[in-house]
C-alpha cells in the first residue's frame, strides 16, 4: 500500500501503477468500487488492465492509461494519456480521467468518446460519469446514434430516470463528411430548444422543433418524436401534392400509429378539388408464424359506365381492398394468400393506385420436404378491361398438385410421381374439371468423350369433364362436352457436347445440342384447352419436352431438335448466344396454328443473344426467323447502358406472326424507353415512355396509325444520403371510363430517419 506521505500527484511506472491502483481500491470500502480479485502487481498494466468491481459484483470497470496519479489528501485518482474505461458493454476513451472517490464521480475530459450498450457514440470535451458508469453533465456534445442519426447540443445532463436532456440541440440523419473525408453541411436538420433522449425506450422527443432545409428555417414541427434505433414511431407523415386531369388538385396526408414492434396502422386522407374526398388504411402485423397486411381505400363518388362512357346520375360507394400474407406453420407446411378487389373497373386508374388491367386473388397451402411437394390452391380474377366480359373469366378452385421423387433409383434413373386436379367454373362460360396421374423417369450420364446424355420417359393418364362448350368462341379450345379420357406416353434422348477453349483473349464454351422426342398420337382436340393457349416457339421452350405452356395440350409424333449454345468470357465481358430449330417427322400438326413457328414439319429458327460488360452494359436480343424467307416473326430486345444514377434503357417488341384466328396470339409492336441523367452531384433529370406501334395491318381492332403514345413521364429530383425531393409530370394518352387522359403533376419529399415516406 502506498504511504500517506507520497507526493499528491506523481506519475508511476507501469508495474507500480498497477500496484497503486489495486491498493487504492482495497482501502475504499465507502466507494462503489472494491478489490479486483486478481494479483496484477507483476503484470504490465498496459497489456493487463486493472479491473474494479462493486461490492455486489454487478458492475466492473477496466482501466487502461499511460500514467496514473493519486492525491491522497483529496482522495482523487487521475489517469492521463490514452485513457480507456470499460464496463461491460460500455466504454470511454479520453485524454484524462479524474476519479473522486469521496463523491463517487468520474470526470473524463479531452477528446471524449463514450459508447453505450446500444452502440450509440457520444463525443464531447467533458463528461461526468458516476461510479456506476452513467453519464452526467456534458458540454458541447455530439451524439452519433447507431441507426444513423446525430444529435448536437450546447449542453446536456442525465436525469434521475436515465433520460438525457439536451439544450439548444440539433438533429440530422445526414453524414457530416463526404467520401473524401471533407466536412459537409447537412441538407436538413431539426433544431430544438430542448431534446429528451430516452435510451430505454429508444425515443427522442423535441420541444420547439423547427425543420431547416439547406440552412433555411421552413417548417415548425410541434410534438415531433423519432426513434433512436431507426425504427418507426407514431406521427404524421409529410403530405403529398398532386394535380391530375381526373381529380384536379390533390392533397394527401397520413398518420402512422405504431402499436408494438410487430404491428402498425397507417390512416390516410385525400382531398381533391374535382372529386369527393377519399380515405385509406393500411394494417401490418408480424406474428410468430408469419406476416400479413390489409390495405383499403374508400370514397363515395360518381363514375362513368364501363361500357357506355356516360356518367352515372348518382354517386356510388367506391373502393379497393388488398390483403396478402404468408404463414409458416412448420418447416414443411406454409400458407400464402392474397385478395385484390375493386368496386369497379376504373377506380384504381382514376385515383392512380394501380394500372393493372386485372386483379387476381389467390390462396395456396403447401407442404414441401426433401422428396415431395403437395399443394392445394385456388385463384379468382377480376378483369378491369372495359371491353372484357367478367362472366368469361374463370374461377379455379381447387387446384391440387402432388409430386414425389422416389428415393431409390429405377434402372439407374430418378422417378418422380405426379398427380394433379383442377376445377374451372365460369358464370357465363365453359366449365372444366380435370384430373391426371403420371410418372417421369430421368437418367443423366456423362460419357468418356464428354457428352452429357439424358434419357427421359413419361406416362400419364387424364380424365376431363366439360360442359357449356358452345360458350367458348375459339373452336380449338372447346373440346368435346361430357367425359373424356386420354393416355399420354413420351420418350426422349438429349445429348449435349460442350467444348471449352481460349478465344479472343478469353475463354469460350461451344455446346452443340440435339434432342429426339417421340410420342404416339394424342387426343388433343377432344380435350378442352384451358392452360396451354399462348403457344409460341422461342428460345426458352425450344428443347422443352412439351412446348405448350400447360397440361391440356401436348405435342405428339416424332421430332428432332438441334441447336447450340456459345459463351465467351473475358475480363469484364460475357457474351452468350443460343440458336436452334426443330424438325417433325410426321405430317403437319393440326393443334398448332399457322404463325406459331411450329405448325409445319420444319420449324422457324429461334435464338437469343446476351451481352454483359461489367455492370455498365446489359443487352438481350430474342428473335424468331421464318424458315422459308428468314422474315423476322419475333424481334425483341432490351438494353441498358449506364450506372445506377445515369443510365438509358430501351425495350422493343414486335410479334409478326400473321395469326388472326386466335385472340391469344395476335400481333403486337411496342417501344419502351427510359433515361436518367445525374448532374451537380445530387441532382438528376429522368424520363420514360411507352408507345404502342401496332397498326391496323397487325391488328384490325386497333385504330392507331402505328404510333400511339400510351404513357410518358418526366421529372427532376434531388437525392443525397439523407434527403430526397423532386417533381414529376406524367401524361396518359388514353381515357378509360372516368380515368381521363391528360396530365398529372406530383411533388414528393422524403427525409431519412425522420419517419416521413
Amino acid at each position: 500500500m502506498l504511504p500517506d506521505s507520497q507526493p499528491s500527484k506523481q506519475a508511476v511506472p507501469y508495474r507500480l501503477q498497477a500496484v497503486a491502483l489495486a491498493a487504492f481500491v482495497i482501502v475504499a470500502p465507502h466507494s462503489a468500487l472494491a478489490q479486483s480479485g486478481t494479483d496484477i502487481a507483476s503484470q504490465d498494466a498496459a497489456d493487463n488492465p486493472v479491473t474494479a468491481e462493486d461490492a455486489q459484483g454487478t458492475r466492473s470497470i477496466d482501466f487502461e492509461a499511460d500514467e496514473l496519479a493519486y492525491d491522497s489528501e483529496a482522495d482523487v485518482v487521475t489517469a492521463s494519456g490514452n485513457v480507456v474505461l470499460r464496463s461491460e458493454d460500455r466504454s470511454v476513451r479520453a485524454d484524462k480521467v479524474t476519479w473522486n472517490r469521496e463523491g463517487g464521480t468520474i470526470l473524463a475530459t479531452g477528446n471524449v468518446r463514450f459508447v453505450d450498450e446500444r452502440g450509440n457514440q457520444l463525443y464531447t470535451e467533458s463528461v461526468e460519469l458516476t461510479d456506476t458508469f452513467e453519464t452526467g453533465a456534458m458540454e458541447e456534445l455530439l451524439l452519433a446514434l447507431r441507426a444513423g442519426g446525430r444529435l448536437a447540443a450546447r449542453s446536456g445532463e442525465r436525469g434521475e430516470d436515465g433520460t438525457v436532456i439536451l439544450k439548444d440541440a440539433a438533429y440530422s440523419a445526414c453524414v457530416v463528411q463526404n467520401a473524401d473525408g471533407c466536412d459537409k453541411k447537412p441538407s436538413w436538420r431539426i433544431t430544438a430548444d430542448r431534446v429528451t433522449y430516452d435510451p430505454e425506450q429508444n425515443r427522442i422527443r423535441f420541444k420547439g422543433a423547427m425543420l431547416e432545409l439547406f440552412g433555411a428555417r421552413i417548417l415548425p414541427l410541434p410534438g415531433l418524436a423519432v426513434r433512436s434505433d431507426g425504427s418507426a414511431t407514431s406521427g404524421f407523415l409529410v403530405p403529398d401534392l398532386r394535380f391530375s386531369e381526373s381529380n384536379g388538385i390533390e392533397i394527401s396526408g397520413s398518420y402512422y400509429m405504431r402499436f408494438a414492434e410487430n404491428k402498425d396502422l397507417t390512416l390516410g386522407a385525400y382531398l381533391y378539388s374535382q372529386a369527393n374526398p377519399m380515405v385509406s388504411a393500411e394494417w401490418r402485423h408480424l406474428t410468430d408464424k408469419g406476416a400479413y397486411q390489409v390495405t383499403g381505400y374508400a370514397t363515395h363518388s360518381s363514375r362513368i359506365s364501363d361500357f357506355t362512357g356516360v356518367a352515372t346520375s348518382e354517386a356510388d360507394p367506391r373502393g379497393y381492398l388488398f390483403t396478402n400474407g404468408r404463414f409458416q406453420f412448420s418447416p414443411e407446411w406454409s400458407l400464402t394468400g392474397s385478395i385484390r378487389l375493386a368496386s369497379d373497373r376504373t377506380f384504381l386508374r382514376r385515383y392512380d393506385i394501380s394500372r393493372d388491367d386485372r386483379l387476381r386473388s389467390t390462396i395456396n397451402l403447401e407442404r414441401i420436404d426433401r422428396d415431395s411437394y403437395f399443394s392445394v390452391s385456388g385463384w379468382a380474377t377480376q378483369t378491369l378491361r372495359l371491353d372484357a366480359d367478367q362472366g368469361q373469366v374463370p374461377l379455379a378452385l381447387p387446384i391440387i398438385d402432388y409430386r414425389r421423387r422416389l428415393a431409390d433409383p429405377v434402372f439407374g434413373g430418378t422417378v418422380e410421381l405426379h398427380a394433379n386436379s383442377l376445377s374451372i367454373v365460369r358464370s357465363e362460360g365453359q366449365d372444366t374439371q380435370r384430373a391426371f396421374a403420371g410418372a417421369r423417369w430421368d437418367m443423366r450420364r456423362l460419357t468418356g468423350m464428354g457428352q452429357v446424355v439424358t434419357l427421359t420417359g413419361l406416362v400419364r393418364g387424364d380424365v376431363y369433364h366439360t360442359d357449356e362448350t358452345g360458350l367458348t368462341s375459339t373452336a380449338i379450345y372447346r373440346g368435346n362436352p361430357g367425359w373424356e379420357t386420354r393416355g399420354v406416353a413420351l420418350g426422349a434422348v438429349d445429348v449435349e457436347w460442350p467444348f471449352v477453349g481460349e478465344a479472343f483473349g478469353g475463354t469460350q464454351v461451344f455446346k452443340p445440342r440435339i434432342q429426339l422426342v417421340a410420342s404416339p398420337s394424342i387426343k388433343n382436340l377432344a380435350i378442352p384447352n384451358e392452360d396451354a393457349r399462348a403457344i409460341d416457339l422461342e428460345d426458352s421452350n425450344l428443347f422443352a419436352l412439351n412446348r405448350f405452356p400447360g397440361y391440356d395440350r401436348l405435342e405428339d409424333g416424332v421430332r428432332l431438335t438441334y441447336g447450340f449454345d456459345w459463351e465467351l468470357f473475358r475480363p469484364g465481358w460475357r457474351i452468350k448466344s443460343t440458336i436452334g430449330q426443330s424438325y417433325r417427322f410426321d405430317k403437319d400438326s393440326t393443334i398448332l396454328p399457322d404463325g406459331t413457328g411450329l405448325s409445319e414439319r420444319v420449324s422457324d429458327f429461334v435464338g437469343r443473344t446476351e451481352v454483359r460488360f461489367r455492370d455498365f452494359v446489359k443487352f438481350t436480343h430474342r428473335f424468331r426467323l421464318d424458315k422459308d424467307n428468314l422474315a423476322i416473326r419475333r424481334n425483341e430486345f432490351d438494353a441498358t447502358v449506364g450506372n445506377r444514377r445515369t443510365y438509358a434503357e430501351i425495350g422493343y417488341l414486335r410479334l409478326n406472326r400473321d395469326i388472326s384466328t386466335v385472340e391469344d396470339l395476335q400481333d403486337r409492336e411496342e417501344l419502351r424507353v427510359a433515361a436518367r441523367i445525374a448532374f451537380a452531384e445530387y441532382w438528376s433529370v429522368f424520363g420514360a415512355g411507352v408507345f404502342n406501334l401496332t397498326d391496323r395491318e397487325e391488328d384490325p381492332s386497333f385504330n392507331s396509325d402505328g404510333f400511339e403514345p400510351i404513357r410518358t413521364r418526366l421529372g427532376v429530383a434531388y437525392q443525397d444520403d439523407c434527403l430526397e425531393f423532386g417533381a414529376t409530370w406524367r401524361r396518359d394518352f388514353a381515357t378509360a371510363g372516368d380515368a381521363e387522359r391528360g396530365d398529372t403533376f406530383q411533388l414528393f419529399f422524403s427525409l431519412r430517419n425522420l419517419g416521413v415516406r
